[in-house]
């Protein structure tokens, strides 16, 4: 039942965890009373077995635990299936989740980069709820990066210009305080919203923060940048977010410029060639 290309990926999986997989998956399928309803498939670190159950179309998922797969598990429960896939079970401990089924086959990464926009504003609006007081605040992981900035631009030697770096260290100085308890997905971005019965559109993997929805607009714009060629069409996008979203576009801006240099910095750290390249773009696009 696991695909070869699943165990045999490029990218470093527990052998431990796949060893007894398969064992897992047989004990979930009768522990949940499902039946395996078509061809496995499977992501970068997630295996997704479309089940039934009672006649109802559900996929059962498995990732190696960890502590995102349980920040996914808390997040999904937090929102209940709104603007969220519908969890009906979860084993943290085997890093199991019985979800509805979407259309695994269709996400906003299908649409024009513009609509795609606007399907993302939306859903950071429709996530908007009174978030709970123990989720982490997006004024404080602000702040907490804002400090280090200018350390990590010196520690690299200057890797481009200190006014970008300033740039920077502006738009945070509006970011570090909230008086917002919104809840917030701290990673939204197209290829994460699919095909929904219940809604248009339903994200998948949210993580769950508490404060400003603008938070990661940033990943929202960066994930689609090579679709946006001039500074034009970037400021363009992030317009249609805002508006989308009902946030105001200058603050909406300076969330983008903090969060593109924080990533620019972490990126080239991490060696990283593209994902720096669009951070210039957008920060040179938007001061």
């Amino acid at each position: 039942m696991i695909p070869e290309t699943f165990r045999n990926s490029p990218i470093p999986r527990d052998p431990g965890w796949l060893a007894t997989l398969p064992a897992a998956i047989e004990h979930h399928l009768a522990a949940w009373h499902l039946r395996p309803d078509g061809p496995v498939t499977h992501g970068s670190h997630a295996l997704v077995i479309p089940v039934v159950r009672d006649d109802t179309p559900l996929v059962l998922r498995f990732n190696a635990p960890s502590e995102d797969v349980t920040a996914h598990i808390e997040a999904l429960r937090f929102w209940q299936g709104r603007g969220t896939v519908h969890l009906l079970d979860a084993d943290p401990a085997a890093g199991a989740l019985l979800l509805e089924r979407l259309d695994m086959h269709h996400s906003a990464l299908d649409l024009p980069s513009e609509e795609a926009m606007a399907v993302l504003g939306a859903m950071a609006r429709r996530l908007a709820v009174p978030a709970p007081p123990t989720a982490r605040s997006t004024a404080d992981l602000a702040l907490a990066r804002a400090d280090s900035l200018e350390a990590d631009w010196l520690r690299q030697a200057h890797p481009f210009d200190r006014a970008f770096l300033r740039a920077g260290e502006e738009a945070a100085e509006t970011l570090v305080t909230t008086t917002s308890t919104l809840a917030v997905n701290g990673d939204l971005h197209s290829a994460q919203v699919l095909r929904g019965n219940r809604e248009p559109w339903l994200t998948v993997d949210p993580i769950l923060l508490r404060g400003d929805i603008a938070y990661d607009l940033a990943r929202v714009l960066w994930t689609r940048l090579d679709e946006m060629p001039t500074p034009t069409a970037i400021a363009a996008h992030l317009t249609i977010i805002a508006e989308t979203a009902d946030i105001p576009l200058h603050h909406a801006r300076n969330w983008v410029v903090f969060r593109a240099i924080d990533y620019w910095l972490w990126g080239l750290d991490a060696g990283l060639t593209e994902d720096p390249h669009r951070c210039h773009r957008l920060v040179t696009a938007l001061t």
